[in-house]
């Protein structure tokens, strides 16, 4: 399921803006989002096709009205110190803005792993840039682009909410990965297996994911199941190929 909620933004003489655009973007939800959405008079509801993360996201942002778009996905909250920035600051389009995220599994914050205080480009110009086509870890276009952290606040970012979300999208995303590297990238069981085990040391070794506890331990097991599965997704695929 994916739901890519989008804050346009209008920005006035004095550098202030309202959300008076939301486009909220949705492919496969069961629930009342639709009927919640469709609620508010500021509210744009659009049902579509999942096209890869990167495409995705700007085709969602093609139905904003305004040009600044801040990227919300469906499990991320914009905080109250982040919203007040985002309402005051003045932007320059030639500009790509970071932001700060803190992450949680279920109600409890990440502060190691490497999820904690993670910058992540959301804010920008859609006149200017927008997304690459990437299906999976897809990123803003940056070429030629100056890159800010916007601050102060924070965005919320609750990934997991069990552990079963955790198997779902180790399988999910290496998929995509494999999908995305058909034929452009060399893979092995060997590879599969190094490079899983390296990254279940660096998530709960070097970035000292054993003070989150259990979190921290599924987390860096996640980590490695999710690495050993998209390289040998990859090495099948090749050889399909």
């Amino acid at each position: 399921i994916l739901l890519v909620v989008i804050f346009a933004i209008q920005r006035d003489q004095d550098f202030r803006c309202a959300f008076d655009d939301v486009v909220v973007y949705d492919h496969g939800s069961a629930d009342a989002t639709e009927e919640i959405a469709r609620g508010y008079a500021n509210v744009s509801f659009h049902k579509g096709e999942f096209l890869g993360f990167g495409a995705t996201k700007n085709l969602a942002a093609s139905f904003a009205k305004h040009d600044w778009i801040v990227i919300v996905d469906r499990d991320e909250f914009v905080d109250a110190k982040l919203l007040d920035t985002l309402q005051t600051r003045s932007l320059s389009s030639d500009t790509i803005y970071i932001l700060n995220f803190k992450a949680f599994y279920k109600d409890i914050q990440v502060k190691h792993c490497g999820w904690n205080d993670q910058k992540i480009q959301r804010l920008y110009n859609k006149a200017v840039t927008g997304f690459n086509d990437n299906h999976v870890h897809e990123n803003i276009i940056d070429t030629g682009m100056k890159k800010e952290l916007l601050a102060p606040g924070n965005m919320e970012h609750y990934s997991y909410m069990s552990i079963s979300e955790f198997i779902i999208k180790a399988d999910r995303y290496s998929t995509l990965y494999a999908d995305d590297n058909a034929l452009k990238k060399s893979s092995s069981p060997a590879k599969a297996f190094f490079n899983g085990l390296y990254s279940f040391f660096r998530t709960y070794v070097l970035k000292r994911g054993f003070l989150d506890g259990y979190v921290g331990l599924v987390i860096a097991f996640s980590h490695m199941v999710t690495n050993f599965y998209k390289y040998m997704k990859l090495y099948e695929l090749n050889k399909k190929l």
